[in-house]
């Protein structure tokens, strides 16, 4: 389970946005127009905005460079959004030469001032030495500084380092509590990890009812690994009933955000399911997707796939690909079935497989 590492912009109030978001355009330009005016005048706030205006794109061409002038001329009166914003662009090379480490440098600053933002942003790059040298225990403490005033990504982060005993001792009731902070405001991750904690049991009762309830949230908001898992709730009747259609469009939700066990469960049950759901051709579709992204129960199944001919025409040669590819990873059924392929493959067949598996692995990202 990865950590959320969302680096976020944030503007001094959040209504000033939400209203920019819904305008017109005729009406984006007016607003840029005075807050340029009020910036120029030497107005910090309007210097940040009109910062942000750049940025984004509101009101007039996107233009980081000089989204980073204004932002420095906010962040030379300590305005913390400010300084927090420079150190993003900085550590994500937008409107300046990237350097992560001059970005620590600035989100330090905004750290140093209590902007929550930046005390996330600090501590994810602290657990991820993105910038600064990895550090879990400093990681745990902007962590905490962040989660303490409430920010949701913050909270979520320190339930995971307690998950985990990074910079921490480990402690799954901590965690759940910390897990739960974000749950509450509706952080999807957050969501999805109370729910695991649930189903597995970990810092509190095990619930499997608890735990549905936990990932339907998530994955309404469109967690793929909360989507998976009420897949595999409502296949195998976990706090469920068991519902093999409900199970088929979680997977299927979650699949298509490349999620590749999600892949490879849709794949397993269309290829098995008795009546209207088997489908082998969709099974080997969702397999593929899975197989390419290096999942060896899915290389080893698109092989079987491809050897009896179900759902593609009979072709030993990517059998053979496959059932390799599988083996390599140490998977036995790939290996017997490699084997059994082979004693009947002929020479040219096998120097095909041989082929294609060169030309799948040159294309495997280095």
């Amino acid at each position: 389970m990865k950590a959320c590492l969302t680096a976020l912009f944030f503007c001094i109030a959040c209504q000033f946005f939400q209203a920019l978001a819904a305008e017109p355009t005729d009406a984006n330009r007016k607003l840029f127009q005075e807050t340029k005016v009020m910036a120029e005048q030497g107005d910090v706030e309007a210097q940040y905005n009109l910062g942000v205006l750049y940025r984004d794109g509101r009101g007039v061409p996107t233009d980081a460079e000089e989204a980073m002038k204004w932002f420095r001329k906010a962040a030379t009166e300590g305005l913390a959004e400010a300084l927090h914003n420079i150190g993003v662009m900085y550590r994500d090379g937008v409107g300046v030469a990237k350097n992560e480490v001059e970005g620590m440098k600035w989100l330090r600053k905004a750290s140093e001032k209590g902007f929550a933002q930046a005390q996330y942003n600090l501590g994810v790059a602290y657990a991820s030495g993105q910038g600064v040298q990895k550090d879990d225990a400093e990681a745990v403490k902007w962590l905490r500084s962040a989660a303490g005033q409430g920010f949701a990504p913050g909270q979520y982060n320190l339930g995971v380092m307690y998950l985990k005993g990074l910079g921490v001792l480990k402690d799954d009731t901590e965690a759940v509590k910390w897990l739960r902070k974000a749950a509450d405001q509706g952080l999807p991750r957050g969501q999805y990890h109370l729910g695991l904690m649930y189903a597995k049991g970990r810092g509190v009762a095990k619930d499997e009812v608890e735990s549905v309830r936990w990932f339907r949230k998530g994955a309404d908001q469109g967690d793929a690994d909360a989507q998976f898992s009420l897949g595999v709730a409502y296949a195998g009747g976990l706090g469920v009933p068991a519902d093999q259609r409900e199970a088929t469009g979680w997977y299927q939700k979650s699949a298509r955000q490349a999620h590749v066990m999600a892949q490879y469960n849709l794949g397993l049950l269309y290829a098995n399911s008795v009546g209207a759901l088997r489908d082998d051709s969709e099974a080997v579709k969702w397999y593929q997707k899975a197989a390419d992204q290096g999942f060896d129960g899915a290389q080893n199944n698109l092989g079987f796939m491809y050897a009896n001919g179900r759902g593609v025409p009979r072709d030993v040669a990517v059998a053979y690909k496959w059932f390799l590819l599988a083996a390599a990873q140490g998977n036995e059924n790939a290996r017997k079935g490699f084997v059994t392929i082979d004693s009947r493959m002929t020479a040219e067949q096998r120097e095909e497989g041989q082929r294609l598996l060169r030309e799948f692995q040159s294309q495997k990202p280095r």
